[in-house]
């Protein structure tokens, strides 16, 4: 009966203040979608970012915005940075990561076009040889890397 009575009292409350009440009980996350994308020679596009920690080579990717689907923000991604298009993309590995507090949607796919850096974020786009990835590539990009390229051999 009280669970009753509390479930009417806050289906009446005034919907900004549910809202408002939710975002303070609830942790907040960004949201990204990246891709580990391979070419036909079994080479994985790694990119150079001006702003990322350590070596600054990863897969390509980044943040999605509010109302975008994942592979949207994929694509937009790849056309913002490097100019490139993705075909047959799949999702790969959705993941929680707690710092920093991100929901990652990770895709593998088969590169469209040659990739060209278009703004001053990307410093250089190459192309890696699995057995020799770049120095300083983090733990976690190599993980990926070779869950893509395990999965693009069945």
């Amino acid at each position: 009966m009280l669970r009753d009575l509390l479930g009417t009292i806050w289906r009446h409350t005034p919907r900004a203040l549910r809202l408002w009440s939710m975002r303070l009980a609830h942790s907040r996350f960004t949201a990204t979608a990246g891709a580990v994308i391979i070419d036909d020679s079994g080479r994985v596009l790694l990119l150079k970012h001006r702003f990322r920690p350590g070596s600054g080579w990863g897969i390509p990717g980044g943040f999605i915005e509010a109302g975008e689907q994942p592979e949207e923000a994929l694509r937009r991604e790849l056309l913002e940075e490097i100019d490139l298009e993705l075909d047959f993309p799949r999702v790969l590995l959705v993941r929680s990561l707690a710092r920093p507090r991100q929901i990652e949607i990770i895709y593998s796919g088969r590169p469209r076009g040659t990739p060209e850096p278009q703004g001053m974020e990307i410093k250089e786009a190459a192309w890696f040889s699995p057995d020799a990835l770049p120095t300083g590539l983090s733990a976690d990009q190599r993980e990926l890397i070779s869950l893509a390229m395990e999965a693009w051999s069945k």
